[in-house]
């Protein structure tokens, strides 16, 4: 198993990431806020998760091994995929998960494209007893002045088109006054925006 990748960020797409280690450029899929603190031409460390199917290897990468633990535990719950595990730490924090999965939180989670309360109430039952200690959740600040690019990222990774993401981006805007929320505030309310158009 690859359990991180350390180099120079080669290129950064919507979805994922090219490290180039030792001379190969490696393709890591990351959540939009991971590729948020990446930089093209910068050395950079992801924690990683190496997928490996019959037709596909698939390299996941994270900004702390946190992340990577707590999308490994969501791995091992029925139904959930890669793809639905990256979109939960897209949306939410792992303290925030981890709270929702402890307390029977379904709303939380179903706040997450491709959940639904059904698939909520499985993950609760099948990792509340292997989510282990849930501390206390302090949200994170925004990185100043790309709080529109994270959400749009964010969005686009999520499978909405540019356009969309552009018009979530304006409306999120138009809410703020005064202090700007974290990104991770902000991109649950571009998806309650877009779930409403759909």
């Amino acid at each position: 198993m690859i359990a991180s990748v350390r180099g120079v960020v080669a290129a950064i797409f919507h979805d994922s990431a090219v490290v180039e280690v030792g001379g190969v450029g490696m393709r890591i899929f990351c959540t939009p806020g991971t590729l948020a603190g990446l930089r093209s031409g910068a050395e950079a460390r992801l924690s990683t998760t190496l997928i490996v199917r019959e037709d596909s290897l698939t390299l996941y990468g994270f900004a702390d091994d946190d992340e990577r633990q707590l999308f490994d535990l969501l791995l091992t719950a029925n139904g959930v995929g890669p793809r639905i595990a990256q979109a939960v730490l897209a949306v939410h924090q792992p303290d925030v998960v981890r709270r929702a999965i402890a307390g029977g939180e379904i709303a939380v989670l179903t706040a997450v494209p491709g959940i639904g309360k059904r698939g909520a109430e499985k993950m609760i039952v099948e990792l509340k007893d292997k989510i282990g200690p849930v501390g206390s959740f302090s949200e994170a600040g925004v990185l100043s002045g790309g709080w529109q690019e994270q959400v749009r990222q964010g969005v686009l990774a999520l499978g909405w088109t540019a356009s969309q993401a552009d018009q979530a981006v304006a409306a999120v805007t138009e809410t703020i006054d005064g202090e700007v929320p974290p990104v991770p505030v902000l991109l649950r309310q571009a998806i309650r925006l877009l779930g409403k158009t759909r």
